[in-house]
């Protein structure tokens, strides 16, 4: 049996505060598996954690305790050079986020792998001229079909957002309160009271809306 795409293995990230008496400020946890190739959406509050959960995911973020392992590998003990063959974040407009360099290069392990099997969109900004969105959505239903999995950060602050949401993604992870929820569909998004309280009144009714209509 092939090893899962993406597995965070009792993933803890922990972040303190000060010189002499170290305080936690904040931590986040996910233990997950994500087995194979599909699109997941990504939602949460600001400062929930989900750039830092993508950071783990991709290998620039060592986690405090616990593995993420892309295909089997886990993509920490992996060349630096060499992790975005493994899973690649791409942050905002696009651009690639850098690796914190904690181990020499020369005592890791190289990538199994030559082109990247988990692709993490991280806030993408969505041109909204004819066609752009179509196309962007086309690029991450043509990476599922070559058996990559797709993860799609969004923070929906228009009905847009949560139509690109609906339409695109087959599951969903909700970040917030230093844990990671999966939510089986859109339905089972818009029913989760916390999700709501972060869409606020306007955009939950906008999200049941979208919700309701036709696929």
């Amino acid at each position: 049996m092939a090893a899962p795409l993406l597995a965070l293995e009792g993933i803890r990230k922990v972040y303190t505060r000060g010189r002499v008496i170290r305080r936690r400020t904040f931590t986040l946890e996910a233990d997950l598996v994500l087995a194979e190739a599909g699109i997941v959406g990504v939602v949460g509050p600001n400062g929930a954690g989900k750039t830092t959960l993508f950071e783990m995911m991709t290998g620039s973020n060592a986690p405090t305790s616990g593995r993420v392992l892309v295909a089997g590998t886990d993509i920490h003990r992996v060349k630096y050079r060499e992790r975005d063959r493994l899973a690649i974040h791409y942050h905002q407009s696009y651009q690639v986020r850098r690796f914190r360099k904690r181990v020499p290069s020369v005592f890791l392990a190289p990538s199994p792998t030559r082109t990247p099997l988990v692709h993490l969109f991280d806030e993408p900004q969505f041109n909204l001229q004819d066609g752009y969105i179509g196309f962007m959505l086309d690029f991450f239903r043509k990476l599922r079909a070559e058996g990559r999995l797709v993860v799609l950060c969004m923070h929906p602050t228009a009905v847009w957002h949560l139509e690109i949401l609906a339409e695109i993604a087959e599951q969903f992870l909700f970040v917030a309160d230093g844990g990671v929820t999966r939510k089986t569909d859109f339905a089972a998004l818009v029913a989760e009271p916390r999700f709501r309280s972060y869409l606020g009144p306007d955009m939950t009714r906008a999200a049941e809306a979208v919700m309701g209509r036709p696929g």
